[in-house]
């Protein structure tokens, strides 16, 4: 909790955003009956006195940090969505196991998916902000680009002193870099809204895509075990009277290359040499 004392210390200083631009100063604090901190009273850079809530601000003693709201509420939906979709997907498997009822199941679903379906509205309507802040970013940055140029040509020509012209680069350069800053920080916060928004689909494709594979391969082997034998048979009964004594004529190189296929059908060797002898002793 934080020290009342040190919430005080920031009367009358300065707010910065979390770049180190000044974007009021502390006026007064808003209590409750209890003594609760209930808000902060700002007067903005522009002469207007609003109420901030304390959410947005960060108190280090007398330093005062305004939080960009946009970051805040991503961080809300970024850990709110998976929250809410693993629940629902605990509730489905609690179903499948019959550890609670079909009535109560449903209810909870729909409670769920209401909840999950109002929660992307939010991160889609926050995404379209960020888009917008950073186009507002781009053209601070290009501004600010033009804005060093014409100071070189001046100070090339003469028209700005030295001392004018180091302090003026120096504050440009400065802003430069805030802009780039925030830019880099709300492409990031876009980014991992969208990943928010699609990683409960993707999660999943990821389940049933093994299933579908399985399945496919179980079929294709019962396909392939099904015409296996019906081809050996077909072949075994293609020649029924063909001349044994043909067969053992054949080149000897073949047999062992057919023998781990199609050894289980052909005749075994011990019955053709026993119909020679046979011939032998008719003759």
């Amino acid at each position: 909790m934080t020290n009342n004392s040190n919430l005080f210390l920031s009367i009358g200083k300065p707010i910065k955003d979390e770049y180190g631009r000044i974007v009021g100063k502390v006026a007064s604090f808003a209590l409750t009956p209890s003594g609760k901190f209930d808000g902060v009273y700002v007067e903005s850079n522009d002469g207007k006195f609003i109420k901030q809530s304390m959410e947005h601000l960060t108190f280090n003693g007398a330093e005062v940090t305004f939080n960009s709201n946009l970051k805040s509420q991503a961080s809300v939906l970024c850990d709110q969505i998976p929250l809410i979709w693993r629940k629902n997907q605990a509730l489905k498997d609690l179903a499948e196991k019959r550890k609670i009822s079909p009535d109560l199941y449903q209810e909870l679903h729909s409670n769920f998916e209401a909840v999950l379906k109002q929660l992307k509205i939010d991160a889609q309507e926050l995404s379209e902000e960020a888009n917008k802040e950073i186009a507002r970013c781009t053209q601070e940055i290009k501004t600010l680009g033009y804005a060093v140029v014409n100071l070189e040509l001046e100070h090339e020509i003469g028209q700005v002193d030295e001392e004018a012209y180091q302090s003026a680069f120096t504050m440009l350069q400065e802003n430069l870099k805030r802009s780039n800053k925030e830019k880099s920080d709300i492409e990031l916060t876009k980014t991992k809204l969208s990943n928010i928004m699609l990683g409960d689909s993707n999660q999943i494709k990821q389940k049933i895509t093994p299933f579908s594979f399985e399945q496919t391969s179980e079929e294709t082997t019962e396909a392939t075990n099904e015409k296996v034998p019906e081809t050996i048979n077909e072949t075994a009964n293609e020649n029924p009277d063909e001349d044994v004594e043909e067969k053992i004529s054949d080149t000897p190189s073949e047999i062992p290359d057919e023998t781990p296929e199609e050894a289980p059908e052909l005749p075994e060797p011990p019955v053709v040499v026993y119909v020679k002898e046979v011939g032998k002793a008719g003759i």
